[in-house]
């Protein structure tokens, strides 16, 4: 019998049921895990490539020269000296340089003591002269006094110039003016500061042309008496290759100055000896 109630209730179910209460309840979700599995998934996009950012790198040498030309040159005394105009030395110039280089470490009153009468200098060069006319302009009486002169270890007249180059060519630039003179250098170029001295102990020497810092030595070692000097010249207007004169050498101007109270200025202060700007 109970068979027979089985065959009635299959019967009975419409097409499609599940053959148990517990198949129909799990019948729903079978259909919709189904229903989700054939459903068609879109196929993926294509993934588009993003344009890349483009970096423009400058050269090396083009980044450092805009950096080098942000910086502020420092200018140089060559670039001062290109664009002024050449003027002659005077002795107002001379004065003021000795008053900016002794102001920081002299008094007031020491610094009046450096300047030098008005009667102490020459006539200065206008550019116009030659070394030669500029000598005979400023000393007409030399042939008599060069041959009154028989002390040695001493000169009677020295021009003062920046290198051993320069000497050389300002003595063979005064030969018209010498005549017989004798002649010395007075550089440290190739020639010891002792054979110097001896050949100033030997020999009268009339004429002088060199360095301050040899000519310096030459004092200190006894070598050179500056008492019978009458005459001293600065190479002063000529310039250099950088377009430097004497005097704009910071060496140079500091060895001219050590120079000068070496006798130099009490000399000039006492009128027996006179200064030359060429």
């Amino acid at each position: 019998m109970a068979d027979d109630l089985g065959d009635e209730w299959w019967e009975n179910q419409p097409a499609g049921a599940a053959s148990s209460p517990e198949a129909s309840e799990g019948g729903g979700e079978d259909t919709e895990v189904m229903q989700q599995e054939t459903v068609p998934v879109p196929a993926p996009a294509k993934k588009t490539k993003q344009p890349k950012e483009c970096f423009l790198i400058q050269p090396r040498g083009k980044k450092e020269d805009s950096t080098k030309t942000r910086k502020r040159r420092k200018k140089k005394i060559t670039d001062v000296l290109a664009k002024s105009e050449p003027k002659p030395g005077t002795p107002a110039d001379l004065q003021q340089l000795m008053k900016d280089y002794y102001s920081s470490s002299r008094s007031v009153i020491e610094l009046e003591e450096l300047n030098l009468p008005d009667s102490c200098f020459l006539k200065a060069n206008d550019l116009t002269h030659s070394l030669s006319s500029y000598l005979k302009e400023i000393c007409p009486k030399w042939v008599k006094l060069r041959k009154n002169h028989s002390e040695k270890k001493s000169i009677l007249m020295l021009i003062i110039c920046s290198s051993a180059i320069r000497a050389l060519e300002l003595i063979r630039s005064m030969t018209a003016f010498r005549g017989d003179s004798k002649v010395m250098k007075l550089f440290a170029k190739h020639i010891k500061v002792q054979e110097q001295v001896k050949l100033l102990e030997k020999r009268v020497v009339h004429l002088g042309v060199g360095t301050p810092g040899r000519i310096k030595e030459l004092i200190k070692q006894g070598g050179l008496n500056l008492n019978p000097l009458k005459f001293l010249v600065f190479d002063w207007n000529w310039r250099d290759q950088k377009l430097r004169r004497m005097m704009d050498i910071p060496e140079i101007r500091k060895e001219v100055f050590e120079l000068l109270e070496m006798g130099v200025l009490s000399l000039c202060k006492s009128e027996s000896l006179k200064l030359g700007l060429f």
